[in-house]
């Protein structure tokens, strides 16, 4: 079956640095403004409104002309406004609400920023707080592969055991899980390879999770070697995107020196130490 994808989504542009950004004349299209000095007024207001909130305008609209066909090989010039994810988020909100679309528009840049604030506030928490939100997502994408490759015939603990290794051997250049585990110096069995990984090492195997399940679903893989084949496809295919960019290899990431299960009881001690009242905020009862 087809994705499917936002029509938001679909017109967002990228600039040359990775930069996010829209046309204010495509989005205009697709909220259904036939005419652009209507829309025009639309971006004014949200423009007020970004001045209002303290933002720096120019920051989020951006005012450009472009040249477009009038026919017969001739050019013309007109005005468009490239709008940051916040600009668009705005110029949806001072839109017409009784428009459907418009509405969906508010929905999908409300929800779209927020995630956005997410993410920057997820990238501004220590690396232990991020190792522990990560290695507890690891936890539910595995619990959702499995019984994606239950459904494909993975059903005994061998059959797991392979499986596993399989995604393990894509993306770590041939290593399997007790390869992995000797490598990052762990000497118990009953130690977990994930219970010491870093954050960066911990995102790189969410995505194969995710990925793998998302393919097994996807193709109706019912054959464990086939579920096998995917998983260690799907690894493959992580690892030569981190190649790609530049990033390091995940059986050469540093091994963190304290395993989740250290850093879970140290969050628990000042969890409690944070809510034990103080003696001065005991109230005395002797006059009751």
């Amino acid at each position: 079956a087809a994705s499917h994808v936002s029509p938001f989504e679909a017109i967002k542009k990228q600039a040359e640095d990775g930069s996010e950004y829209w046309s204010a004349r495509d989005l205009s299209k697709i909220l259904g403004y036939t005419l652009w000095q209507k829309f025009r007024n639309v971006i004014q207001k949200a423009e007020k409104a970004c001045e209002n909130s303290g933002e720096a305008v120019s920051d989020h609209f951006i005012h450009a002309d472009k040249m477009i066909s009038a026919g017969k090989g001739a050019q013309r010039k007109i005005e468009d406004i490239y709008l940051s994810r916040y600009g668009a988020y705005l110029a949806v909100q001072n839109g017409d609400s009784s428009k459907p679309i418009v509405a969906l528009g508010q929905t999908y840049f409300a929800v779209q920023t927020r995630r956005k604030e997410l993410d920057d506030e997820f990238e501004t928490l220590p690396e232990d707080q991020k190792r522990l939100i990560m290695r507890s997502m690891l936890t539910t994408f595995h619990l959702r592969l499995a019984q994606a490759a239950q459904r494909a015939g993975v059903i005994d603990p061998q059959d797991f055991a392979t499986f596993y290794d399989h995604g393990y051997m894509g993306l770590y250049g041939g290593l399997r899980e007790n390869d992995i585990h000797v490598r990052k110096g762990l000497t118990e069995d009953h130690q977990k390879i994930s219970d010491y990984m870093g954050s960066e090492e911990l995102g790189a195997n969410i995505f194969r999770a995710t990925q793998t399940d998302a393919k097994l679903r996807r193709d109706q893989v019912n054959m464990k070697e086939q579920a096998n084949s995917t998983h260690y496809q799907v690894g493959q295919e992580v690892r030569e995107t981190i190649k790609r960019l530049g990033g390091t290899m995940p059986e050469d990431l540093p091994t963190p020196a304290e395993s989740i299960q250290e850093l879970q009881r140290k969050d628990q001690k000042q969890v409690q130490q944070r809510q034990q009242p103080s003696l001065f905020d005991k109230s005395s009862d002797d006059n009751d």
